[in-house]
């Protein structure tokens, strides 16, 4: 029976199978359980119900008894068996005769005590007297088939019956005849019908319900995960790997096992991917080195080689070596895989040859003995390394060598190979030589502080040597002559050995010519400053010669001058001869040429010098000059007369601009009036100079060329378009910034920002 059961492929029709014979068996049981039950109840209930009727039977028809009124008992009797389930009542008499009954046909009649309303009671000769309801109980069948209970109530003798007038029994007579009522037990069957269609429905419905669950279930968490697992095993198999099972996300025992093939999966993975590296690098050993491989027997006929040979040679199986190799009709005089034959040891040698498209061939060869079981020799292994590459290259080598010192040479920018640890010259090109003046061997192997005019100049460069560009450096030449330049710094490698490229431009023309620049400039600016200078010296010169004209007059007229006037004539004399030395002093020193040396400067007695030259122009053109100098300002390292000359153009500019605003008759809008703003301030650390105008402004399309050389936005004559780019130049060259921006309303403020320091001067 199990074969059949078994031989079905479906699990899920398999355990909906089982399910439903264990539903069915376990209904059934269940069912037949509650039958009994429910029908031993309802049995209960209706005898209880029918004796709890024959009593009210009795009390009814007790009176109609007692005073032996035979009509009112018909009556009880009749109304009595209308009830539905009532079928027949009876009242025995002692005698066993029927007295009262609803059936009328039976009246009158004597039943036998075999009958069964009788030998309930009359088993034995003598009835009990009282007996259990149960006992007195009777279930049979209609002659229809019907299901009847019959209870049996005898007729207790009292008191009142054996002295009523009726009666003529005695009064030791205890039983005076039995009420027999049956009744059918139809309801009882009904009931327990619907509970078998019942139970029946429900092992219906639970088999729906859980062949249902169980099939979603089975397939859900069963078959389809486990053909989910057939189908990767089956993958596995064939040798397809990385497949993702992960979809297989159960917590039982199936997840276990898609787990547990997983991990499978993995050590097959990698065993067999440990295998085709192993199968892979052993044949990538014998096809993919770089190098020729040919095994040959004692005949030196090829027997195995591998694709670089056959790649280069085209060989077939059987060809001699020499014919492969050299296309050769013999054997070679000097072979090494002859001396492997003979005393069974690697050999080595470097050939040369001609290939078979006629180029010539270099090769480096080894070979090896191939032993049987036995330990004889039956075969050399024979290892070729092509070199002709190689020999090649070192020719390349070279001719690269010797184009590489032509061009190193024909650099024209001096360029040094630097030792990097110890800063010593390795080599140079043919360009250094001719800036600096010295031969190779003077310069070869000789620190590169040789080239240095000043230890400050070497510790500057050398401090800040991790960096790619230097600016404006001093170096000297043979003759001790200062040349200005830029040097670029990079590594690099030089015969194996890390060194530091570094190229030098010389910028001395340039530097020259800067200072030409900035020497016009100042020119330009004390052609500006001659007016303001006549106006500054006008005013000692009056004082002068009105003092000389009194002294002269007294003199003529013979007069003395009384002393205290004297001395004060001499020292207003000499107090304005020292201030008009002091002015030309200042001009003569303004316009000489200098070099650029920055040393510690008070921006504020700089801006003063400045303004002392225009002080009178900007009177004598109502200019107002409002000052807001911060008197605690920090030094700061500059070149005092340089930084001078920016000043003097800022205010040549300011000036010309607010007259060119008033002389358009634009300067009344908004309550504007003629003034420059100087102030200075510092912020954190930064000491900040902004001078500040009311005058025209600078355009927009113009405010980012304001600094380019020879850009000027006044009119043709009237500027040289270098006053801005020249402080620009000196601005930057102090290692500070400057910028300008339009005000709102009318003028520009242009902002200077230096770093202050304490330090000594730096040239």
């Amino acid at each position: 029976m199990l074969k059949p059961f078994m031989k079905i492929e479906n699990l899920a029709l398999k355990f909906m199978i089982s399910v439903a014979i264990v539903l069915f068996a376990s209904v059934f049981i269940w069912s037949r359980f509650t039958i009994k039950i429910q029908e031993k109840a309802l049995l209960e209930k209706a005898i209880f119900d029918v004796d709890k009727f024959c009593n009210t039977v009795l009390n009814f028809t007790w009176f109609a008894m007692l005073h032996n009124q035979d009509k009112d008992m018909h009556e009880v009797i009749k109304s009595m068996s209308e009830y539905n389930k009532i079928k027949r009542i009876r009242l025995f008499n002692i005698q066993g005769q029927i007295k009262f009954s609803n059936n009328p046909v039976e009246l009158d009649s004597v039943a036998k005590r075999t009958d069964p309303a009788c030998k309930t009671c009359h088993l034995k000769d003598t009835p009990f007297m009282k007996k259990d309801i149960h006992d007195r109980t009777r279930i049979f069948k209609s002659g229809k088939g019907e299901l009847l209970l019959g209870i049996i109530n005898p007729i207790l003798n009292k008191p009142d019956c054996s002295t009523a007038e009726c009666h003529y029994h005695l009064q030791t007579r205890k039983i005076l005849g039995t009420l027999d009522v049956v009744v059918s037990l139809k309801g009882i069957k009904t009931a327990t019908g619907v509970t078998k269609k019942l139970s029946v429905w429900t092992a219906v419905y639970l088999f729906i319900i859980l062949g249902l669950t169980i099939f979603f279930c089975i397939f859900r968490l069963v078959t389809n995960p486990i053909k989910k697992l057939i189908k990767t095993t089956d993958l596995i198999g064939k040798g397809h790997y990385q497949n993702n099972i992960n979809h297989v996300v159960q917590h039982d025992e199936i997840g276990q096992l898609a787990i547990a093939i997983q991990e499978m999966e993995k050590k097959i993975q990698n065993k067999q991917d440990e295998l085709n590296k192993q199968k892979d690098r052993y044949q990538d050993l014998f096809d993919q080195v770089p190098c020729t491989i040919t095994v040959q027997n004692r005949d030196y006929k090829l027997i195995e080689f591998n694709k670089e040979f056959s790649k280069k040679f085209n060989p077939e199986y059987g060809d001699y070596c020499y014919f492969a190799y050299k296309n050769l009709g013999k054997k070679c005089s000097d072979c090494p895989v002859e001396r492997t034959f003979i005393d069974g040891h690697s050999h080595f040698s470097e050939e040369s040859g001609i290939n078979k498209d006629g180029t010539v061939a270099h090769w480096f060869v080894k070979t090896a003995p191939l032993r049987d079981e036995d330990g004889n020799i039956t075969a050399a292994m024979e290892m070729s390394i092509d070199i002709s590459q190689r020999k090649r290259l070192e020719g390349i080598i070279k001719d690269s060598e010797r184009k590489y010192q032509a061009i190193f040479n024909s650099i024209p920018n001096p360029v040094f190979i630097m030792d990097i640890d110890e800063f010593r010259i390795i080599t140079c090109n043919s360009s250094a030589m001719k800036l600096y003046g010295y031969a190779k061997d003077e310069l070869e192997n000789k620190p590169f502080s040789l080239l240095f005019s000043e230890e400050d100049e070497l510790e500057k460069f050398m401090k800040n040597i991790d960096k790619p560009f230097h600016e404006r450096l001093i170096n000297l030449n043979r003759n001790k002559e200062r040349i200005y330049v830029n040097i670029w710094v990079s590594p690099a490698r030089f015969t194996e050995q890390k060194v530091l490229l570094v190229t030098v431009l010389d910028i001395t023309l340039s530097v020259e010519t800067e200072q030409q620049l900035i020497q016009a400039g100042k020119m330009a600016t004390l052609g500006e400053m001659a007016t303001g200078v006549a106006h500054e010296l006008n005013q000692p010169l009056s004082v002068i010669k009105t003092a000389s004209s009194f002294i002269s007059m007294k003199i003529d007229r013979n007069e003395k001058i009384n002393k205290d006037i004297l001395n004060t004539l001499t020292r207003e004399i000499e107090t304005h001869v020292d201030r008009a030395s002091k002015i030309t002093s200042h001009m003569r020193m303004f316009g000489r040429k200098s070099v650029f040396s920055k040393e510690p400067v008070n921006i504020n007695e700089t801006i003063k010098r400045a303004f002392d030259i225009f002080s009178q122009q900007l009177k004598l053109r109502e200019i107002e000059v409002k000052w807001e100098l911060d008197n605690n300002l920090p030094e700061i390292l500059a070149d005092p007369l340089k930084l001078e000359q920016v000043f003097i153009n800022l205010l040549i500019n300011a000036r010309d601009s607010i007259v060119t605003r008033f002389e358009n008759n634009t300067g009344e809008d908004n309550g504007r009036t003629k003034r420059i703003t100087i102030a200075t301030l510092v912020d954190q650390g930064v000491v900040i100079v902004k001078i500040s105008d009311t005058g025209t402004g600078i355009p927009k399309t113009d405010i980012n060329k304001i600094f380019e050389p020879f850009f000027t936005t006044k009119k043709v004559g009237d500027g040289t378009g270098l006053g801005l780019s020249i402080s620009y130049g000196i601005i930057k060259e102090s290692g500070a910034d400057i910028s300008v921006k339009n005000n709102p309303g009318w003028g520009v403020t242009f902002t200077i920002s230096f770093h202050s320091t304490s330090g000594e001067a730096v040239k």
